[in-house]
């Protein structure tokens, strides 16, 4: 990593072998709200006010935007500050990822960062505020560092003190209590061509759930079923996943029924690099939602924060007239529609451990202070070399205050070919109140749901 990290944040790996890590004490706690955010972000404005300070976030939507309806720009009126491209990258490259210096460097002049005014839009409803600042007292990393506990709803570590709490923070952040949608994913082929796999998705955020207690959740973070309607060779695939929080004391659940063989089988294999389906080996199982899983095949390494120019705000890739075709790129998607900007980020180095067999012998994450969100990673080799770059395109969604991603990707430098995640083809917006009970993500259920 480069010399440039922000000073002021522990940057000394933690052995995790011993006693739970302590908890930060009740006065570090009131930082919380004062000069720290809710969900410990830093309040105040960098010195040059290039970021600007935190206010509250989009905690309410623009005036003309009705629910039901897909999320629109905030910021219609904003034009870009500059154009970072192969050319000028020298200009910026202090503040620049090793992930999109690769990108710039590879596609030479047609590849573009469009950076825009930063504007901190990351806000959760206030009960979710409340959360924070109680898990900061009470939460704890379990002995080995595969799970946390005394904490509930939301990020457990909001003053974190080594990479492990970081990453903690980003798998179990606040998403809301349950979500439905519709998206399409792809694997363009080198000239641009693709064949979309549409799917449904749906959420039940156990540990999300008002009044849940850790004790009365099972050990699982969420539940999720996908139902995949097209193409024709795919529809009816169902596959049913129940996220546990100490992954290897209890491993992740998971099915799949196939459609051409009328069955529901256990999937006990879809974790860390397994293949992610659909994604022709474009991308692992745990870059699923940038990263997920049981963190135990790496150490993870708090590197400090850093200003870098992100994925943020990414309403035009979001936008309700915006179509698959008008996304997908030869090499990597059309970034007119994107917008980065500059935020603070943590930056968290997961090195393999000894004797693991992971294709990714290195990964850096660069985390969102505002929200806990990853929003970019680089992957490498077995040999050091840079292999993948991934971005999650994130916006502040309006019917529930949340901060995820529209659209993801995996961009493979080898390959020059990437996966494509978060299309949209006309779908309704996102339904963060569709009434689900626990009792439908049931491996039973699934079965029943599949035979209709």
């Amino acid at each position: 990593m480069r010399s440039h990290i922000v000073a002021g944040v522990a940057a000394v790996f933690l052995c995790l072998s011993g006693q739970a890590l302590s908890k930060v004490t009740a006065p570090e706690a009131q930082r919380l709200g004062d000069d720290l955010t809710p969900v410990g972000a830093e309040r105040s404005a960098n010195a040059s006010g290039s970021i600007p300070e935190w206010t509250g976030g989009l905690a309410q939507p623009p005036a003309n935007w009705r629910k039901g309806q897909v999320e629109m720009d905030p910021f219609p009126e904003d034009k870009a500050l500059f154009v970072i491209t192969a050319d000028n990258l020298e200009l910026y490259r202090d503040k620049l990822s090793d992930a999109h210096i690769a990108m710039l460097e590879k596609y030479g002049p047609d590849f573009f960062m469009p950076v825009y005014q930063t504007r901190r839009t990351a806000a959760f409803p206030e009960h979710v505020y409340d959360k924070y600042r109680e898990n900061a007292v009470t939460a704890e990393l379990l002995d080995n560092g595969n799970g946390v506990r005394n904490t509930i709803m939301t990020s457990p570590f909001p003053i974190p003190a080594n990479g492990l709490e970081v990453i903690w923070n980003h798998i179990l952040r606040y998403r809301g209590e349950e979500i439905a949608f519709r998206s399409a994913s792809a694997t363009p082929q080198v000239d641009g061509s693709f064949n979309p796999v549409v799917n449904d998705y749906s959420y039940f955020f156990a540990y999300s759930q008002k009044g849940a207690e850790l004790s009365e959740i099972d050990n699982k973070i969420f539940y999720l079923k996908t139902d995949t309607v097209s193409p024709s060779s795919l529809a009816g695939t169902i596959t049913l996943v129940h996220e546990t929080l100490d992954q290897v004391r209890s491993p992740r659940l998971a099915w799949r029924y196939d459609s051409g063989s009328r069955r529901l089988r256990r999937s006990p294999n879809l974790a860390y690099e397994t293949d992610l389906p659909n994604s022709s080996s474009l991308r692992s199982v745990d870059q699923k939602d940038m990263y997920n899983g049981a963190p135990n095949q790496y150490d993870w390494e708090l590197r400090g924060k850093r200003e870098l120019f992100v994925p943020y705000n990414a309403y035009k890739l979001h936008g309700p007239t915006v179509r698959p075709t008008d996304v997908i790129r030869p090499g990597y998607i059309n970034q007119a529609l994107t917008r980065y900007e500059l935020h603070r980020v943590w930056v968290v180095e997961a090195r393999r451990r000894t004797g693991i067999g992971h294709i990714y012998d290195r990964r850096v994450f660069y985390v969102d202070e505002d929200s806990w969100q990853i929003l970019a990673s680089e992957e490498y080799d077995a040999k050091g070399n840079l292999w993948r770059v991934s971005e999650a395109h994130n916006i502040s969604y309006y019917s529930e205050p949340v901060f995820w991603t529209t659209m993801e990707m995996t961009y493979d430098l080898k390959a020059s070919r990437y996966y494509v995640d978060g299309l949209d083809d006309g779908f309704p917006a996102y339904d963060f109140e569709p009434g689900f009970r626990g009792s439908e993500f049931t491996a039973s259920a699934a079965r029943r749901a599949a035979r209709r």
